[in-house]
């Protein structure tokens, strides 16, 4: 049995101040001027403590308080109140929420699981998703020291087109060509954002952090440099215009086109240039996808990625989403008897943890991330990027190891969660979560198989 895979991370503070929920608000006008003021009283110091940031404008008791109201509720006056911070209110949009912004920075900073606290009181449903839940029954009797104790949980996947059985000869050698695939540690790689203010350094903290980890970054073939070269185990080039440009470091395990017309040709060409490279053909998430992957498979491709848009919907339909988008390729893959000859990627709106066992649940292999790598570095998707306009967190002006660490701190936090849902699941490899639709629930089946029928009146029934 291999070594039991562990991340390691260690605390990665924020270079601004982040963008805190609630702010304190605390009236001068019509203090008592009591001789023990509340503010006094603060058990961390708050007020005491007390001062501006003239880089951001923010008052340091904002994130500093640890909500615990003491001081709204002594204050006899009641001058002092905590609201809704409306620039928190602000972040991101209707996909990334401001919630799941602030879970990835707290994870990015800490490598930790993030606490929401003493019950749930969101919906129980919702889209995409939301309208999952996973089988946890063997929570009821957990392992003796936990996921990290001596219980060994594996996360390791396989890329490339698993073969059906191996032959040998008489001498005892593989009767044959090896099978071309490799092995990665963690069923989550990384992919490089639509936007973002990017610099050569963010770029080579990503590959930092993907080598630390042991996954894959996938990097558009212009973005790959010389002080990349070291790298080229850990990075997925992107090659949009066909093998006459291809310039890849040395070491590239895989490489990833998108779908064309003339696809067949232009992996023949990239066969002949690099005959031990896997391929990875990207189709988008639209109408007819199911057809287009089965017709990849039976013509040899051995990685398909399913590219979803960044709110985890279908390109061309915004009433399909992602997860629906794998179950469908996976069922149709299944039914014609060719799912194990193809290792299947899925990518867009995966904005949490659990959203990683929901994909392979669905029938993913593996997934991408992009935007959470991005938001670990403190983006607030505020886009000003896209507008030419300076951003407020100055990301492009960051180092390479202050970016791999906050990376390296989230996906570790990412990880454990994954191994929290396998065990909770009683799954111990994550080969075995694939299309394991049976310990799922979709919310929509749930609905439809309990009261589609009512309200139907059949033949022979008697209506009381």
């Amino acid at each position: 049995m291999p070594a039991k895979y562990t991340i390691h991370t260690q605390p990665a503070p924020h270079r601004f101040e982040p963008v805190i929920r609630s702010g304190i608000i605390a009236w001068e006008e019509g203090c008592l001027k009591c001789a023990v003021c509340v503010k006094t009283m603060c058990v961390y110091g708050v007020y005491d403590n007390r001062g501006l940031d003239p880089r951001q404008m923010i008052d340091s008791i904002d994130n500093q308080c640890m909500n615990c109201l003491r001081c709204v509720q002594g204050c006899p006056r009641e001058l002092i109140h905590k609201s809704m911070n409306p620039e928190y209110r602000a972040l991101g949009d209707p996909y990334w929420t401001p919630d799941i912004i602030s879970s990835l920075w707290y994870q990015a900073e800490t490598g930790k699981i993030p606490i929401s606290g003493a019950g749930y009181p969101g919906p129980f449903s919702g889209p995409g998703f939301d309208s999952m839940w996973t089988d946890m029954s063997e929570i009821v009797r957990p392992t003796r020291d936990g996921i990290h104790g001596r219980e060994y949980i594996s996360t390791a996947v396989d890329l490339g087109r698993t073969p059906e059985f191996l032959r040998f000869s008489e001498s005892g050698e593989l009767d044959g060509d090896e099978p071309l695939v490799t092995s990665i540690p963690l069923p989550i790689f990384m992919k490089f954002p639509a936007f973002g203010a990017l610099s050569d350094e963010i770029i080579k903290g990503w590959a930092m952090a993907a080598r630390r980890i042991g996954t894959l970054m996938t990097l558009p073939q212009e973005k790959i440099n010389a002080s990349l070269d070291n790298f080229g185990q850990w990075l997925m080039p992107v090659l949009p215009e066909g093998p006459e440009s291809v310039s890849m470091p040395k070491g590239v395990r895989v490489i990833e086109i998108p779908w064309s017309e003339n696809l067949e040709e232009t992996i023949s060409d990239i066969k002949k240039l690099y005959s031990a490279v896997l391929i990875s053909v990207k189709i988008p998430m639209a109408e007819g996808i199911e057809e287009k992957a089965l017709s990849l498979t039976r013509k040899g491709i051995s990685i398909i990625h399913l590219e979803g848009s960044s709110d985890g919907r279908f390109l061309d339909d915004e009433t399909r989403y992602l997860k629906d988008g794998i179950r469908s390729v996976h069922m149709k893959l299944v039914d014609e008897g060719v799912r194990d000859n193809l290792t299947l990627l899925a990518s867009g709106g995966l904005s949490m943890a659990e959203h990683v066992a929901k994909s392979m649940l669905c029938g993913a292999d593996a997934v991408f991330v992009d935007f959470p790598i991005l938001i670990a570095l403190e983006c607030r998707m505020c886009r000003r990027c896209t507008e030419g306009l300076p951003c407020p967190v100055e990301i492009d002006d960051a180092s390479s190891g202050w970016v791999a660490a906050r990376v390296v701190n989230l996906l570790g936090a990412w990880h454990n969660q994954l191994l929290e849902v396998m065990g909770a699941m009683g799954i111990r490899d994550a080969r075995r979560l694939r299309g394991e639709t049976g310990r799922a629930m979709f919310f929509e089946e749930l609905d439809r198989s309990t009261f589609e029928s009512l309200g139907q009146v059949e033949e022979g029934c008697q209506l009381e």
